[in-house]
């Protein structure tokens, strides 16, 4: 369910234009995303899917300043709130783009990306909306065309049900799956970048699933 668009947003928007992307845009974006960070065309892409409140890709572009990040999230409302905190920091290596994933592979070329992250999507736990969540084969072949060969999805959630329809749809799509755990805090890796959610669900004694998956 969308949220409520407050007065203003919009406008609200246009004072992070430098970072953040509110026109429609699509095909004139494809494979010109490094062109739009830097000179360099060797750097690595790495996208968020559904990016909130920026905490998790906040974090990220600051401890790889060599690698260029964008965060999709559809309500612009919350990507007002992460325009606020990432406007501090002045990096240079990230953009925030308001944008409905379905649309995705309108806006990256082929091969463009390096990574996906996908953390804490909607579960969407009916049946009748399989479809809708964002690990569905459906989507899966979506991400095929715009990663790189060999690029990886990292995927996180709190939601045990869609973990394991999401490790399925994988096999479906026939991506390689690894580093599966249904417990990520138990023994947490230093690399890992906690988000709002993680943090909320973690505190809640929640374990939390995660998977690096290969696209081939």
């Amino acid at each position: 369910m969308r949220l409520r668009k407050k007065p203003n947003t919009d406008e609200k928007l246009k004072n992070f234009a430098d970072f953040v992307t509110l026109e429609k845009i699509g095909e004139e974006r494809q494979g010109q995303w490094r062109k739009i960070f830097s000179d360099d065309l060797n750097r690595k892409l790495f996208v968020e899917l559904g990016t909130g409140k920026g905490d998790f890709i906040l974090q990220m572009a600051e401890k790889n300043p060599d690698i260029n990040f964008v965060g999709l999230e559809v309500e612009a409302g919350v990507v007002l709130k992460a325009a606020r905190k990432i406007q501090e920091k002045n990096l240079g290596n990230l953009r925030l783009v308001v944008f409905d994933i379905n649309r995705i592979a309108e806006i990256f070329a082929e091969h463009e990306i390096d990574r996906l992250f996908i953390n804490f999507c909607d579960p969407w736990p009916k049946k009748r909306h399989a479809k809708r969540r964002l690990t569905h084969v459906r989507f899966l072949e979506m991400y095929r065309k715009i990663l790189k060969p060999s690029g990886e999805i990292h995927f996180k959630t709190d939601n045990r049900g869609l973990f394991d329809f999401s490790l399925e749809q994988f096999q479906i799509a026939g991506f390689d799956v690894r580093d599966v755990t249904n417990d990520l805090h138990a023994e947490e890796p230093p690399e890992n970048i906690r988000t709002e959610y993680e943090n909320k669900f973690s505190a809640l004694g929640v374990p939390i699933n995660r998977c690096v998956v290969i696209v081939r």
